[in-house]
């Protein structure tokens, strides 16, 4: 009998021979690695690729825990670790291409993502056609001889959009074409890539894998037709992460389940009061049928967590600066994951150098807040207090014209 995911999350990467005795594996910080004789060295040449103390870039006994642990959380073969999640991205995808290669990447991808796509991938001489995220089955007519990788998010970016990743997995695989998926959202617990057609499930850890807004981490977690070429490409390019991060992010794995489910409760009761307001056109949440995508999500995904998006039915940045401006528990960051509730803005003209073909169907200002752990009776406040403010400067305008 297979173990539950909640027992996996506590068990994950606590084999004895990392832990020595103690419940969790010990931070180890190394550079130099040193043996006591020939043989000894020579073996651990041998085995350097295989979890083996060898120098501190192939990593310690602790980034090994770590790895094991994203593996038997999300499946796969091995995972490779960077010190960010673009970092992650741009390897995972570097490690895959040349030049003349061609890559399909989703419209609503994270945006050094696309950066990366438009500056190093292009300077590479390196094609990337961007796709809309609900492509679905019509992704075979992008497809060129010399298509390398599709690279998925799923929910995008900023809108949310579900994918249907086994549709698309299924249409790569039949052209021997690497599927890769930034899985931050579905954080490895509420998406299982491996079961759903992924070769790579890439995450920026510092979000929910660490879930305290205190260490910067990425994961690219490969199957086994991929692993090896990942993990040296990687190793080439001076892939790796401090110890102290590794096992930072280890930490966190043990209470993922319970935060995600406590991010999920919060921000559905947010989600649900914000599609009441008169202030809101539609709210983009994965669990509500309003988020594009959302069957997929119901197919495809075991739960939620913090971040979704809702669209306001005008767009006047300086009513939209004033709800913003005065948030009490809402403070304005780029990250999310962590405990703590953040609240960003992007006016509809802001997506014009976000998107290029999967162009908003909206005209109002888009909110995308990140549910933390506070208590939802507080954020519903704030977010109540915020809509007065709004609501003054919206009538202000009114009465002026």
């Amino acid at each position: 009998m297979s173990e539950g995911k909640k027992t996996r999350l506590i068990t994950a990467g606590r084999d004895k021979k990392w832990t020595n005795g103690v419940v969790n594996p010990p931070v180890q910080r190394a550079s130099t690695v040193v043996f006591n004789t020939v043989a000894e060295k020579n073996q651990a040449t041998i085995h350097r690729t295989n979890k083996t103390l060898f120098y501190g870039r192939r990593g310690t006994n602790t980034h090994f825990a770590f790895q094991d642990a994203m593996v038997q959380v999300e499946g796969g073969a091995g995972c490779a670790l960077y010190p960010c999640g673009t970092a992650a991205i741009s390897n995972a995808i570097l490690s895959f291409v040349e030049t003349g290669d061609h890559i399909l990447m989703v419209d609503t991808c994270y945006e050094p993502t696309r950066d990366f796509c438009n500056t190093i991938m292009k300077k590479m001489g390196i094609e990337t056609t961007y796709f809309d995220p609900l492509i679905g089955k019509d992704i075979c007519d992008l497809i060129q001889p010399n298509t390398k990788i599709i690279f998925l998010e799923s929910p995008g970016s900023i809108t949310m959009e579900v994918m249907d990743v086994p549709t698309i997995a299924h249409i790569a695989h039949e052209r021997d074409i690497i599927v890769m998926l930034d899985n931050t959202w579905g954080a490895g617990v509420h998406f299982s890539p491996f079961e759903h057609g992924v070769d790579i499930s890439i995450q920026a850890a510092t979000k929910y894998i660490v879930g305290h807004s205190d260490v910067m981490l990425g994961t690219a977690v490969a199957s086994e037709k991929y692993w090896d070429q990942l993990r040296e490409q990687s190793y080439l390019m001076g892939q790796c992460v401090s110890p102290d991060d590794a096992y930072l992010g280890l930490r966190g794995i043990r209470t993922l389940d319970v935060r995600l489910r406590q991010h999920a409760e919060n921000s559905l009761k947010v989600a649900n009061w914000l599609a009441r307001r008169p202030e809101v056109d539609h709210v983009r949440h994965p669990e509500l049928e309003t988020c594009p995508g959302h069957e997929f999500f119901k197919r495809d995904f075991t739960g939620g967590n913090g971040l979704f998006s809702f669209v306001l039915k005008s767009s006047y940045p300086k009513a939209t600066t004033a709800l913003l401006d005065g948030m009490k528990h809402f403070s304005m960051g780029y990250s999310w994951g962590g405990f703590e509730s953040l609240i960003l803005a992007n006016e509809p003209k802001s997506f014009n150098s976000l998107r290029t073909v999967a162009h908003p169907n909206f005209d109002g200002t888009l909110i995308r807040l990140h549910v933390g752990l506070e208590d939802v009776e507080d954020l519903i406040a704030d977010l109540e207090a915020g809509f007065t403010r709004y609501n003054a400067l919206i009538l202000e305008k009114e009465a002026s014209l």
